[in-house]
């Protein structure tokens, strides 16, 4: 008798507590997971489309997806952030935008905060603008990179002043034109 009562105590202890837990799980704005691609740990669906639409309005994928501007942003979501082999040539030498799906990955939440926050890159990569936002907006944009996956090939390495590239190049020059 005496088990019975402390096991029935018991459940009227733990049941609602637990029902807590469940309901309380299920309501969180209708989070929905989705698997990152590139590492085990789920990502809320929200997180990745948020890194999916600043990623489109902050306008990586103008260098970093080939072909994007001149399609007029027409390019499948699988062929994003690759990094492109059009050179920036100018006077700080010839660049390449970087393939992300392959760089970001190497990055922790910390990692990935503490180098955005701190990078410099060559022109044309508008690094100061990464300076200015939140820790939110940049997790979101690793959370899509992630996403997406490893995908491509390394970009080309930068070339010092006076070397030449034999690919496609846009050249930047400084004019003292009035």
């Amino acid at each position: 008798m005496k088990l019975h009562r402390a096991l029935a105590i018991t459940l009227l202890a733990v049941a609602p507590a637990s029902c807590g837990l469940a309901y309380g799980a299920g309501s969180a704005k209708n989070i929905q997971a989705a698997p990152v691609v590139a590492g085990s740990i789920p990502v809320a669906k929200a997180e990745v489309d948020r890194g999916r639409y600043l990623v489109r309005i902050g306008g990586c994928n103008d260098c970093h997806t080939a072909g994007y501007a001149a399609k007029a942003g027409h390019v499948p979501e699988q062929e994003w952030l690759l990094g492109d082999s059009t050179a920036h040539e100018g006077p700080w030498g010839t660049s390449f935008p970087t393939n992300l799906r392959l760089t970001m990955l190497r990055y922790n939440d910390q990692d990935w905060l503490k180098h955005a926050r701190s990078f410099a890159a060559r022109p044309p990569m508008p690094w100061f603008t990464m300076h200015e936002m939140t820790d939110q907006d940049l997790l979101a944009i690793l959370r899509f990179v992630q996403w997406l996956g490893p995908k491509g090939e390394p970009a080309p390495p930068a070339l010092p002043p006076g070397e030449s590239w034999i690919g496609p190049v846009v050249r930047y020059s400084v004019s003292n034109a009035p």
